[in-house]
């Protein structure tokens, strides 16, 4: 198939009719000595020098000049606002290509996304994942959307001071990565030059300084606070919670909280929560024994299962279409729209929530 291009004997030659049919014009060394003299200093030194080429290299310089100026001036090069892709592990008849995990992160609206408290340790968690073991796979400009959105993450934390210690455990994992890549492991991993990752490097240590330097206001209130609440209500409140270190960090504001956050029936609560679905603490709900140190328990199952995952909401998959989508629950409340466009007779019984860690092995081939 020929170059679809205004010339597509070869881009970027010029070429003149004969007799003989078309012929490439070559130029010689008198032929560009004599040219040059034509040519004025202040002319040459000008920003608007593209009239030195010929024919159509002035406009391919033209437009190298306008991308680079793009790409030099804007974070992402990508400005895709999609609510749902098509996920393709193999090419077919009808489809050529397949989809990566650097697509999925530049399509799918992930800067939308964190601006949500429902899906912002969703997406914070992904980047996570994704710092620790996937940042090579990316091409350049995923890499570049990727800090882009990052920088999104850290300003909204530091403006709305929500959940900084993910985000303080996310920039850990990847300075953690980037000195591994630039320093141990060689930098033919990574795309790009040295002293882009070396800046990079540099911006992670300046908002990992300044989430450490974050100083969350007191807040003044009139009216009813969290202590004036009846302990019962306290204690359903902490039940509430699915993190460890939420409750114990609760327990440290009040000597009232902090007896409440020790009880043994909330640490059995939490047990049952994180681990009641793994074979060996599936008796643990059955256990009268009042001496079980329910805390001990927790942090000594912590060290062999991983925690249950809970997040306000999640990207979805539709095992029918094999979309990967956003899905906004009050137009399909209303609207019956179920986030993409299912051909599927029951839309509901095909789609599944796709965790973090799901969503990196859908891109692994």
């Amino acid at each position: 198939m020929p170059f679809l291009g205004k010339d597509w004997r070869s881009p970027g030659w010029s070429w003149t009719k004969t007799d003989h049919g078309w012929k490439r014009i070559v130029f010689f060394g008198h032929e560009l000595e004599d040219n040059n003299k034509d040519i004025d200093l202040k002319e040459l030194c000008s920003d608007d020098n593209e009239n030195l080429f010929v024919g159509e290299v002035c406009e391919l310089a033209n437009t190298k000049r306008k991308k680079e100026f793009y790409n030099n001036n804007t974070k992402s090069q990508f400005v895709f606002r999609d609510k749902w892709i098509y996920v393709q592990k193999e090419s077919t008849k009808e489809r050529h290509g397949y989809c990566t995990l650097g697509e999925a992160l530049n399509r799918l609206d992930f800067s939308s996304a964190i601006q949500d408290l429902r899906r912002f340790n969703y997406v914070a968690k992904l980047f996570q994942l994704i710092a620790r073991s996937q940042l090579t796979s990316l091409s350049g400009a995923a890499q570049k959307n990727y800090f882009n959105i990052l920088e999104k993450i850290v300003r909204k934390v530091l403006v709305d001071h929500y959940n900084p210690r993910l985000v303080k455990e996310l920039l850990q994992d990847l300075s953690s990565t980037l000195h591994s890549l630039t320093i141990h492991v060689g930098r033919c991993v990574l795309v790009g030059n040295v002293n882009i990752w070396f800046n990079r490097l540099e911006t992670i240590v300046k908002w990992q300084q300044e989430l450490n330097n974050m100083q969350i206001p007191k807040q003044m209130y009139s009216g009813m606070t969290f202590n004036d609440l009846p302990l019962h209500m306290q204690s359903k409140i902490l039940c509430k919670l699915s993190d460890a270190c939420d409750i114990i960090n609760l327990g440290q504001a009040t000597p009232t909280l902090h007896i409440l956050s020790e009880n043994k029936t909330l640490w059995k609560k939490l047990c049952q929560f994180h681990f009641s679905d793994k074979p060996y603490c599936r008796s643990l709900g059955l256990t009268r024994n009042d001496n079980v140190d329910w805390k001990l328990m927790y942090y000594t199952l912590q060290k062999h299962y991983p925690m249950k995952e809970q997040y306000g909401d999640t990207l979805h998959f539709c095992k029918h279409c094999s979309i990967l989508f956003w899905k906004d629950h009050h137009v399909a409340l209303f609207l019956k729209d179920f986030g993409h466009p299912c051909t599927a007779n029951d839309p509901d019984s095909c789609l599944m929530p796709i965790s973090p860690q799901h969503f990196i092995d859908l891109f692994r081939f």
